[in-house]
């Protein structure tokens, strides 16, 4: 078999890819059938296993086809500046991948922010990080894919947002004419903001405490943040944070949004008749 082996590389090549590749399609199918029954989330155990078992395929090609890429690199070696240099950003996402295994900043299936591009690791091998795109506004999927070079994982900043995922940090702001005191309204304002926000607060507190515990820093507040203030048009800017489930951001946020209107028409109303607005507890 060894010399038969070696007399017909291209032969033995052909077989070993396709017994490689059929065994390999088998295992993933297993392990896809395993979880999908189990209920459990296994795309970053396939994930690497699918990448660990084409790199013992390279492998297995090359020991083939040792003593031909022996004498080509001897042939190339007055080349190999040049293909070093022409091939530098392939080496830096490999090298970027070798970073990924050694420090794990993030897995598949954790929200991401690299550079400007915000979603959910879906895949990742050697050369890309393959995210499904969330928009950072409404934390909804886009259905986009972005494809982010390996070599940023080296050269910029990568940002976990996993923790955010279920719970996060929402900050909106509400623009209006400086017709009526705002602070007249805050009290009615806070009621009503913190009324909506009632039903996930106990979810909220234990959430608050893992996340807290795992970053050792105290900086997560459960009732609703609000300020006033003034911007260049002199308008005043009233500005809402929520630490609020993921999902229910947008929702809130019209919620919100709404009683502030409210409130603020109905003082405008009374300014109109005469009278000084009054400010409603609920």
């Amino acid at each position: 078999m060894i010399e038969f082996a070696a007399e017909y590389k291209l032969l033995t090549s052909a077989v070993i890819v396709v017994l490689f590749l059929s065994l390999q399609r088998i295992t993933l199918w297993m392990i896809r059938y395993r979880s999908k029954r189990k209920g459990e989330d296994r795309r970053h155990t396939l994930n690497l296993l699918e990448q660990i078992s084409n790199g013992f395929l390279f492998i297995l090609l090359i020991m083939v086809w040792g003593s031909e890429i022996q004498s080509l690199a001897i042939s190339i070696a007055a080349f190999m500046v040049a293909i070093v240099i022409a091939m530098r950003e392939f080496i830096q996402c490999f090298l970027g991948f070798i970073y990924y295994l050694g420090a794990k900043p993030f897995r598949v299936g954790d929200w991401v922010q690299m550079n400007q591009a915000v979603g959910e690791v879906v895949e990742m091998d050697w050369a890309k990080t393959a995210l499904l795109e969330v928009d950072p506004e409404t934390y909804s999927y886009t259905g986009k894919h972005v494809y982010v070079p390996n070599s940023q994982l080296v050269t910029q900043s990568v940002r976990n947002l996993n923790f955010l995922r279920r719970y996060n940090l929402h900050t909106f702001s509400i623009t209006c004419e400086p017709q009526v005191n705002p602070y007249s309204l805050l009290p009615a304002f806070i009621a009503r903001a913190k009324a909506h926000c009632e039903f996930y607060r106990d979810v909220a507190e234990r959430y608050k405490g893992l996340i807290e515990r795992h970053l050792d820093v105290e900086f997560i507040h459960i009732d609703p943040t609000i300020g006033v203030e003034t911007n260049e048009m002199a308008h005043i800017v009233i500005t809402v944070e929520l630490f609020c489930p993921t999902a229910e951001a947008h929702d809130l946020q019209q919620k919100i949004s709404a009683d502030w209107m409210n409130l603020w028409h109905r003082a405008l109303g009374e300014l109109k008749e005469g009278r000084e607005p009054s400010v409603v507890e609920s």
